[in-house]
């Protein structure tokens, strides 16, 4: 099976990074591709450019010039999900429902640690729009932006122990959720050093995604998420006939 792993932000080094972490996790015989958006933000700390993000990471699907059997949307709070899920046949993962949902088969309470501050409440809205926010004990942010993440890695694990910590120790989770793709791989420090479990959402959106796969299922297509009506689009920025879906590969 081929699973492509979109990261909504355009520094090539972080898609590597998380496609890395996404081969790691994937079973033998799963193939993992990356795939950097030809057009947006260094990285997603607001709104802007989270919508932006889900246009780019759309044309960056619709793009993709071979057959795929499922998509990881690798944006941890990133709108465009569903825009993903109308385009194409093959099931739409991601990270952040991954990770959350994930987390709430290992504890009563989960805390996401995130990057900067002005990224919490669009987390606490995507959690709440998915259905995933009562079992959220919180979100905290590291006050780290992005790109620090992989250009300080250490001083990151050092930032998201001490509020995975307050997180542990004063709003009572029993799970940490790293609420950011460029926070991929740092889940097994975190983890011996706090002695929770710590989820990863890239890690949990490929099993997700290949179990899916495994099981024949897919987006209903009967009303939420049915494909976009035929209708002219003015500037469409996309490859043609965007409402064509993509055929899977055979496992």
């Amino acid at each position: 099976m081929r699973i492509l792993v979109a990261n909504v932000n355009t520094t090539a080094s972080m898609t590597e990074s998380i496609a890395r972490q996404a081969r790691a996790a994937a079973a033998p015989g799963t193939e993992i591709i990356g795939l950097t958006p030809r057009f947006g933000a260094d990285s997603c700390e607001g709104n802007f450019e989270s919508y932006l993000a889900a246009i780019a990471v759309m044309d960056a699907v619709l793009s993709y010039p071979e057959p795929f059997d499922a998509v990881i949307q690798a944006g941890y709070g990133e709108h465009g999900r569903e825009g993903l899920q109308e385009l194409l046949d093959v099931p739409v993962v991601d990270i952040t429902e991954a990770a959350a949902s994930t987390a709430m088969f290992l504890g009563h309470k989960y805390s996401v640690v995130t990057t900067l501050d002005r990224a919490v409440p669009l987390i606490e809205d995507r959690l709440k729009l998915a259905g995933l926010d009562a079992r959220c004990a919180s979100v905290r942010a590291s006050g780290l932006g992005v790109l620090e993440l992989e250009e300080f890695p250490e001083r990151a694990v050092q930032a998201i122990l001490a509020q995975a910590k307050l997180a542990v120790d004063k709003d009572k989770a029993e799970v940490i959720v790293l609420g950011c793709g460029g926070m991929s791989g740092l889940d097994e420090q975190i983890r011996t050093r706090l002695g929770v479990p710590v989820v990863d959402g890239v890690a949990a959106a490929v099993t997700i995604a290949e179990s899916l796969i495994r099981l024949g299922l897919s987006t209903s297509k009967v009303r939420t998420y049915a494909p976009p009506r035929p209708k002219a689009v003015t500037g469409w920025p996309l490859p043609a006939n965007p409402a064509s879906a993509k055929v899977s590969v055979n496992d």
